[in-house]
């Protein structure tokens, strides 16, 4: 009986070749098979690199079927690579079904990271915050765009986009409208790519400078939008203060939270902030 394979999750270059990693060309070079979100993309990557390997199809309309024709691959004995188009697989792309459907068969799934749009863009913006949410694609429909962003609109850390050149402007437009004109957001746009630009404006501007450059709105995007401003201890009311202290005597953080929400109609968000810097002073 053979012994089963492994599936390697193989990031690739978002746009400079010369961004992949040496582990990452060892392990394509070593597999018997690369399922490939597109194999014509795929063939131009392993021919600058002097790599001939059997490629499958993988991609978001069969990502189902693919999972099990690799499966019985792996069964076979055969290692294979999956890679996307650009970045790593299942983060915005395909491949999270696939190794879903491997990993409850019990087959070994070993991840080959590498470049990064999102860590790409955060280095390079100077944003000092602590923490991110990656959020990836927003809906393509207006309506359910902007009820994402609501539910968006009080994160208290950085919040990462992803946008393509067809829906920025309409996209940029929500945000200022649902997340407020005020915030700061940095444009990463063409990362690693000749015409890469990293820009940042507050939200009021940001549509404005994508139409005054149509060069501006091609390629793709990573957008970051800054935090939810959190409110000080002068913006409660002298109440809240005293129940929240109260709570926190006898109460882990989030119950404490919870509760003083509550009781208070403050929101949890604003309250959890507040309530770590509280807790810090009453321990």
């Amino acid at each position: 009986m053979n012994n089963i394979g492994t599936l390697y999750v193989v990031a690739t270059p978002i746009g400079n070749l010369g961004d992949i990693t040496l582990r990452a060309l060892e392990t394509l070079k070593a597999v018997d098979v690369i399922a490939a979100e597109d194999t014509r993309h795929t063939s131009g990557l392993l021919s600058h690199f002097g790599i001939s390997k059997k490629l499958i199809a993988v991609h978001e309309h069969n990502e189902h079927q693919s999972a099990e024709k690799l499966l019985t691959l792996l069964k076979a004995g055969e290692n294979i690579a999956l890679v996307t188009d650009a970045g790593t697989p299942g983060i915005s792309d395909p491949g999270a079904v696939v190794v879903d459907f491997v990993r409850k068969a019990g087959v070994k799934v070993v991840p080959i990271p590498g470049v990064s749009a999102v860590i790409a863009a955060l280095s390079a913006s100077g944003i000092v915050q602590n923490g991110f949410l990656f959020h990836g694609f927003l809906p393509a429909s207006g309506a359910s765009r902007r009820k994402t962003l609501e539910t968006l609109k009080t994160q208290i850390v950085t919040v990462v986009f992803y946008e393509a050149p067809h829906r920025i402007i309409e996209s940029i437009t929500d945000m200022a409208n649902v997340l407020g004109a005020e915030r700061r957001v940095t444009f990463a746009r063409e990362i690693t790519k000749t015409f890469e630009t990293i820009y940042s404006c507050d939200l009021a501007h940001a549509a404005a400078w994508l139409e005054a450059d149509t060069n501006q709105q091609r390629g793709e995007f990573v957008l970051l939008v800054e935090a939810a401003a959190i409110k000080e201890a002068e913006e409660f009311s002298e109440e809240t203060v005293r129940v929240l202290k109260l709570l926190l005597l006898d109460l882990p953080l989030k119950q404490a939270v919870k509760l003083a929400a509550e009781i208070t109609n403050e929101k949890k968000n604003d309250l959890y902030e507040f309530a770590l810097s509280l807790k810090n002073t009453i321990a």
